[in-house]
């Protein structure tokens, strides 16, 4: 196995059995903030299966997820690998412990982490001619936040792209995604994050529970519906 690929998974491993080396001061911070172990792996599996080269996250935290992106990235090992990184908080909330890690696994010669509120950030990558293959998306879930965010991220993830969704379970991030089901064609790929973890829709008890991410298939093209055309979501 490569070592590249095998120094990652290392950092991964300690990560998810000794904690970070430092964590805000909210009771279980950690295990609330952070993706689980086997959503993860799947996120993994998924960016390998699609061959992807460069990958947007939103939200960095204590890196679970963006070490399992840059595990698929060098896994793929394309000719030019570019995870971007968006988090406003990295710094003054989480004290560089997430890119930290990254840096420890080797990560930051092709990841770059990118400060601000997403909606900015991502306005300027549109605005750069930048192209993506996919896109995580776990940064704010307030309603019109996620709606910003992925109406940016649509702009430049090519078509035929990805773009993951985590907290799904979530009704604010659930109602900004259904817009883009309903009026722009994006369809979820079935079983993607099947056997990840489960989570009741809004905490309610007696709620469906449904995969705590969820992956969409942009359209194979890019186009703009007619206004009269509009699907209440």
């Amino acid at each position: 196995m490569d070592e590249r690929v095998v120094r990652i998974q290392e950092v991964r491993r300690r990560l998810v059995r000794d904690g970070p080396p430092w964590t805000r001061d909210h009771e279980r911070d950690f295990e609330t903030v952070t993706l689980p172990e086997r959503d993860c792996d799947l996120l993994r599996d998924l960016l390998i299966s699609e061959r992807v080269e460069t990958v947007v996250e939103i939200g960095l935290a204590y890196a679970s997820s963006a070490l399992a992106i840059g595990e698929a990235l060098v896994t793929i090992d394309p000719p030019h690998p570019r995870h971007v990184i968006i988090d406003p908080f990295q710094d003054i909330e989480y004290a560089n412990v997430g890119w930290n890690l990254l840096c420890l696994a080797e990560l930051d010669s092709i990841a770059r982490l990118v400060g601000g509120q997403s909606s900015f950030a991502l306005a300027g990558l549109a605005t750069q001619e930048f192209d993506a293959d996919a896109a995580f998306v776990d940064g704010s879930h307030r309603f019109h936040e996620v709606f910003v965010d992925l109406y940016f991220l649509r702009s430049f993830v090519r078509p035929g792209g990805l773009i993951v969704i985590d907290d799904d379970w979530t009704p604010s991030v659930r109602a900004a995604v259904r817009y883009y089901e309903k009026n722009l064609g994006w369809t979820a790929i079935p079983g993607a994050f099947a056997g990840g973890t489960l989570r009741n829709i809004g905490d309610d008890p007696a709620a469906e529970a449904v995969p705590r991410c969820r992956a969409l298939r942009l359209p194979g093209y890019r186009a703009e519906p007619p206004f009269e055309e509009f699907h209440p979501f």
